[in-house]
């Protein structure tokens, strides 16, 4: 892989004009297979905005200059020759660590291999990750008791070799693990790259047991290049500008100081030294050293004058590659591992197996089996024979209808907002196609939601005393069903919309409030130019059904209420169901990703 003069800029919106930001400025540097390239600086020096760039996850009209992968540039095929380790551990917490991998296995790995060869080949990077005694244990979160922060970080790795990648890019795979995890970790990239591999990492503050292992050094400092060389070699470039440290000292914490432009117990270069005598006093600090601009300028020059053009040179010199393998990596054409019909049922049971633990948590059957019953004490064998009854039954119709209304849209709400950077992780890899992980996604709550409502009816039909035929009760579960469904797509699309928890909850509650209260119970004479927005209101509709379910066969006329046919409501709530969730897919298809595609 080889880069030259890579430049990259965001666009700063201000209040009158925008401004352009340059974060990383003519980054020239090559890495072959077998080593490991570590990208080191100060935060905020470019360190991920270039492992991004790279590995292909920027979009591209604000960055600059040349990246080729076997003299190749990017394309959509390199996606599944790339694994990226994002720096966040980006994992199902229900799920165990055999699961994770076993799925990653079955939608990465070439549609060529079986589906028992796809297994294997998960058991076997369990394996060689060292993970075998925890393949069973769940990967846990912040609420779920789960493995290590070590393990947690390999099964972010093995998500991504077990492609067999050809490059293997990773962000910060050392932060928060103690230095003997992290010595393992970097050890394990060594092994990678040893087995023909090539592999670019960002790493912040690395012991010098660390440090050492590393082959190949970019050190950044404010989006410039301060150094490109072997690893071990950069003291001895560093000394040779007139920079050694004058006490001992990790080699990483010494370059880090340097690019932040500190230099106490650095010794300081005559030229340098010489600039800081002859420039006016307000470049200098009180104690008459250069100031940290200084300091950086210098080495960027240091850089560009002895060392920039040679790297230049190696990389014009080409390299011989197959002919065959650069045809594979400038190919254009996605190579998906699973048809699409495969996607969706491995995904469809992934999330089966991830959130029945959420739905069948003692607190959510608790919350719906005491709710039941209390409306079926304070209803408790009512009568509708006589107008006072069959009022208060009205009553608890309506109460169902509002719950089973507003209960599924706040559930919907969470489930693409938190699902976010998992999406985004595995669409940036390929790993489906979104209108496969759409569908699995949302029909595999569907069990899951009309399990609850079955419970909630059993214990309030009876209670109540409504009508006590089989067909009623059916046809009110029924009823009460598609009014979850409508629900639910809606609660998907403003999820969906905003990908904003706190904002889509609050357009949701304006949303259901004002569903409820044109529902047809509270207000009886809705004024004409608001009266439209009982026709889409999941609640009106489903109260229409109930009542027709309910009173048919006694009166056509309840509260004021035409009870009809019932085929307009139906038709209504079928269309909401497909309707949102046609709008929750289209929000997710405009969703921006961080990918190069």
């Amino acid at each position: 892989m080889q880069f030259k003069d890579v430049t990259y800029k965001v666009i700063l919106k201000g209040i009158r004009t925008n401004v352009e930001k340059e974060i990383l400025n003519g980054i020239t540097g090559s890495v072959n297979p077998g080593e490991v390239l570590a990208l080191m600086g100060p935060s905020g020096s470019g360190k991920t905005t270039l492992l991004n760039l790279l590995g292909g996850r920027l979009n591209q009209p604000t960055a600059g200059g040349s990246v080729t992968y076997n003299d190749q540039p990017y394309s959509k095929s390199l996606k599944s020759k790339i694994g990226f380790v994002t720096q966040d551990d980006v994992l199902f917490p229900h799920l165990t660590v055999r699961e994770t991998l076993t799925y990653a296995a079955r939608l990465r790995l070439p549609k060529t291999l079986t589906k028992q060869q796809k297994e294997k080949r998960a058991v076997d990077v369990i394996y060689e990750l060292g993970l075998d005694r925890c393949q069973d244990t769940m990967i846990g979160g912040s609420f779920v008791r789960g493995v290590s922060g070590g393990e947690r970080k390999r099964v972010c790795i093995g998500n991504e070799i077990i492609i067999n990648p050809s490059l293997l890019f990773l962000d910060e795979p050392t932060s928060g693990l103690d230095s003997t995890t992290a010595l393992r970790i970097v050890q394990m990239l060594h092994d990678i790259a040893e087995a023909g591999k090539t592999v670019i990492t960002t790493i912040h503050q690395p012991s010098s047991r660390l440090f050492h292992k590393f082959d190949k050094l970019i050190l950044l400092g404010k989006g410039n290049l301060l150094y490109f060389g072997k690893a071990s070699g950069a003291m001895e470039y560093f000394s040779s500008i007139g920079c050694s440290p004058l006490i001992t000292m990790n080699p990483a914490e010494f370059l880090l100081d340097l690019a932040n432009g500190n230099i106490n117990d650095v010794s300081i270069p005559s030229e340098l030294e010489d600039k800081v005598h002859t420039e006016n006093s307000e470049t200098e600090t009180r104690n008459g050293k250069p100031s940290p601009a200084d300091v950086q300028e210098y080495l960027v020059e240091a850089y560009e004058t002895r060392v920039a053009d040679q790297e230049k040179k190696k990389l014009m010199i080409p390299i011989p590659i197959d002919e065959e393998l650069k045809a594979k990596v400038c190919s254009p054409k996605r190579e998906w591992g699973a048809s699409w019909w495969e996607q969706y049922s491995i995904l469809f049971r992934r999330g089966l197996k991830e959130r029945r633990h959420d739905y069948f948590s003692w607190l959510r059957v608790t919350q719906v089996a005491s709710t039941a019953t209390i409306l079926g004490l304070l209803w408790w064998q009512s009568e509708s024979t006589n107008p006072k009854g069959l009022q208060d039954q009205a009553g608890l119709l309506f109460f169902i209808a509002v719950f089973w209304g507003f209960f599924p849209v706040f559930t919907a709400i969470f489930t693409f907002p938190q699902e976010r950077a998992m999406l985004s992780k595995e669409r940036a890899a390929d790993m489906y196609r979104l209108s496969a992980y759409f569908v699995a996604r949302t029909t595999s709550d569907l069990p899951l939601d009309l399990l609850l409502p079955v419970l909630f009816l059993i214990i309030v039909y009876f209670m109540a005393g409504l009508r006590m035929d089989a067909g009623s009760f059916f046809l009110t579960m029924l009823t009460v069903f598609l009014c979850i469904v409508a629900a639910q797509g809606l609660g998907l699309a403003i999820g969906a919309t905003l990908m904003d928890l706190k904002r889509a909850t609050t357009l949701a509650s304006v949303t259901v409030m004002t569903f409820m209260l044109a529902g047809g119970y509270f207000v009886k004479k809705v004024p004409i130019f608001i009266s439209w927005i009982r026709y889409i209101s999941f609640n009106y509709h489903t109260y229409k059904l109930l009542l027709k379910v309910q009173y048919e066969h006694i009166t056509p006329n309840v509260n004021g209420m035409k009870i009809d046919g019932g085929l307009k409501e139906v038709s209504a709530l079928v269309a909401m169901v497909f309707g949102y969730r046609l709008l929750a897919y289209i929000s997710l298809r405009r969703m921006k990703l961080q990918t190069g595609a």
